[in-house]
C-alpha cells in the first residue's frame, strides 16, 4: 500500500524539525534523526544491509528541501550531506516508526565503538628480536 503525500512539510530552524503534516494529523522529525535515517546508499548500504554509522549528528540542521516529482523530497543538511531522496512512503514510515528506528539507532551507537576509540584499545604487541 503506497503511503499518503505529506500535506505540507515545514521547518522549523530553531528547533530544527521538520513539521510532516498529514491528513491525520502532524509529526516532529529532528534534522538530527531525518540525517542518521538518510534514504542514501552510504547510510542504507547499496545492499539495503546497513553502510555507514552516522555518528555526532546533533548538532547538523536542514539547509534546503527540494522537491523531487511528485513523489519525494531531497534534504541537504549542513554536514554536506545531499543524496538520497526521502520518498512520500519513506517518510511516512520515519514518522510512523520515529521511537522504535530512534532506540535502534541508539543501541547501535552504543554497540558499535567510534573509529578514534577503537584506534584507543586496539593495540599492536611488538616484541623485540621475535
Amino acid at each position: 500500500m503506497q503511503s499518503p503525500a505529506p500535506t505540507e512539510l515545514r521547518y522549523r530552524r530553531e528547533t530544527r524539525e521538520l513539521v510532516i503534516a498529514y491528513p491525520d494529523g502532524e509529526y516532529c522529525l529532528t534534522a538530527e534523526f531525518l540525517r542518521v535515517h538518510s534514504p542514501s546508499a552510504e547510510v542504507q548500504g547499496h545492499d539495503g544491509r546497513g553502510g555507514e554509522l552516522p555518528r555526532h549528528k546533533e548538532h547538523v540542521a536542514i539547509t534546503a528541501i527540494d522537491p523531487v516529482g511528485n513523489y519525494a523530497v531531497k534534504i541537504s543538511f549542513s554536514d554536506g550531506h545531499d543524496t538520497g531522496l526521502y520518498s512520500w512512503d519513506w517518510l511516512h514510515e520515519l514518522c510512523m516508526q520515529r521511537e522504535h528506528l530512534w532506540r535502534i539507532y541508539k543501541e547501535r551507537v552504543a554497540a558499535q565503538p567510534a573509529m578514534n576509540d577503537v584506534a584507543k584499545t586496539s593495540a599492536v604487541r611488538f616484541i623485540p628480536g621475535k
